[in-house]
């Protein structure tokens, strides 16, 4: 008998919102539970796409204009789809994604000004219909999130480098994503204690997903 298809859950959010150490605790709490999990991130998660990772986040932050970012975080995550994802998703794992195409409707397509609709239309080129089952959007006050950032033992990103307006900007962005989406999205509020903001997540998975 064939598995059942796993289940593909994405966390999102501006920088600093924490999704990193959310990530591992959801991963530990599903494996807890039995489940397979897969752990990935975008730009990322392949050979090729982790090199196209470091080319869209070093560098000075003008390096690449909105477009050229869309087009090859788009690039990078189709490579992603195809070899990781959607293969685990076939074999029955749970995949838990740092990051997918709502980053690229919220940075560049809400902060680069290139359109949420725009991004949109070129992830449904890339990928159809594909999307996550859930997606965990981790909100966070734009000073508090540069705050973390600032005391993070690794370097800034190009993207850590922008300004405050930017970062108000994607926020908006994902906020806007959030209330279009309700049955996929679901809002976090990240500047909640690391311990209550896990318990949130793991509730909302639970009854949206039925874990058990």
């Amino acid at each position: 008998m064939n598995k059942a298809r796993g289940r593909f859950i994405t966390v999102e959010g501006g920088e600093g919102a924490g999704k990193t150490t959310q990530i591992q605790l959801l991963a530990e709490w599903l494996e807890g539970k039995g489940l397979e999990v897969v752990r990935t991130r975008e730009p990322g998660g392949t050979r090729g796409a982790e090199i196209i990772r470091e080319l869209l986040l070093t560098g000075d932050a003008d390096r690449w204009p909105p477009m050229a970012e869309a087009l090859l975080m788009t690039a990078a995550r189709t490579d992603h789809v195809s070899r990781v994802i959607e293969p685990a998703l076939r074999a029955g794992k749970w995949v838990v994604c740092d990051r997918f195409s709502d980053s690229t409707r919220a940075y560049q397509g809400g902060a680069g000004n290139l359109g949420r609709d725009a991004m949109t239309d070129l992830q449904k080129i890339a990928l159809g219909d594909f999307q996550p089952d859930l997606t965990f959007i981790l909100d966070l006050d734009v000073a508090a999130g540069a705050a973390r950032v600032d005391a993070r033992a690794d370097g800034k990103t190009r993207f850590d480098a922008r300004d405050a307006s930017f970062h108000q900007a994607v926020r908006e962005a994902f906020l806007a994503i959030a209330r279009e989406e309700p049955d996929r999205c679901a809002l976090i509020d990240a500047g909640q204690p690391l311990d209550a903001v896990q318990q949130t997540i793991r509730r909302t998975a639970d009854s949206r997903l039925t874990i058990g």
